[in-house]
């Protein structure tokens, strides 16, 4: 019986040694993603003040990328990080368009 038991530890360890260091990559990666989303929303935010103050010719594209930013809030609220950058990216073109004299 006992050596039935040497095996199941030494697998039981691995398997929980590999789950910790995996987790620990992804953590990083977490925070990476986290910290890419706050400064794009901070920029992001900034830019469309910005655009308020200068005016905009397209108040429908201004609309979208604030709905796009209130969005992306939210996601980052709920840690979905991949989520943030894209809706702040999307924010970011309409930002651009909102500026654009036809």
């Amino acid at each position: 019986m006992p050596n039935i038991l040497k095996p199941l530890i030494k697998i039981t360890l691995i398997t929980a040694l590999a789950g910790i260091f995996f987790s620990g990559c992804a953590a990083v990666h977490s925070a990476k993603l986290a910290s890419q989303c706050r400064s794009g929303l901070a920029t992001a935010n900034a830019e469309l003040e910005q655009a308020k103050l200068d005016g905009f010719s397209s108040r429908l594209a201004w609309t979208k990328a604030a709905t796009l930013l209130t969005a992306a809030k939210i996601q980052q609220q709920f840690d979905k990080f991949p989520n943030c950058i894209n809706k702040v990216a999307r924010a970011r073109y309409y930002i651009k368009r909102s500026q654009e004299k036809d």
